[in-house]
């Protein structure tokens, strides 16, 4: 698999961390995927797949939310059960962030942390920028330079361990 230079520094420590958060929590999944509610059956659900399909552990809300529990305590247990976090940033994350949604809350979480790593798709980092500078911050990935399906390849090598 081909990275890019910028590739690389985004996804080392993240690849490290991985592994530490795989020897001292091998019961977590790989990954929590942050989305917004919008994106749920569309590019989120796409990149779950992808990532499921390269043997990636995902906590996911649509399959992992069951009826009648409560989102937010889910999501909580979710957040604490996942070595990495990746927030899927479209338009509609935009909006979940600005109306300060529960993908918001999720995002906040992630923040605190150096296991996140921003996947812009259908938008730019520019944007990201005026809407989250912190997570404009972060280097990430974007479906700009490549599909989503290369990058839930390159995230799947970063954290399979």
């Amino acid at each position: 698999m081909t990275y890019t230079a910028a590739e690389r520094r985004t996804l080392e420590p993240v690849r490290r961390e991985a592994e530490q958060q795989a020897r001292s929590h091998p019961e977590r999944r790989d990954l929590f995927l942050c989305h917004a509610w919008g994106d749920r059956h569309g590019a989120a659900q796409e990149l779950h797949d992808l990532l499921e399909s390269r043997d990636v552990t995902v906590w996911f809300s649509e399959k992992d939310v069951g009826l009648g529990k409560s989102l937010v305590r889910e999501i909580d247990k979710g957040l604490r059960q996942s070595r990495i976090g990746i927030v899927l940033v479209t338009p509609a994350l935009f909006t979940s962030l600005e109306a300060e949604g529960v993908a918001d809350k999720e995002l906040s979480a992630l923040l605190a942390t150096d296991r996140v790593i921003p996947v812009v798709h259908g938008t730019t980092f520019e944007a990201l920028r005026d809407v989250s500078p912190l997570l404009a911050a972060r280097s990430g990935l974007s479906t700009e330079a490549s599909s989503l399906e290369a990058i839930a390849a390159k995230i799947a090598d970063t954290v399979r361990v």
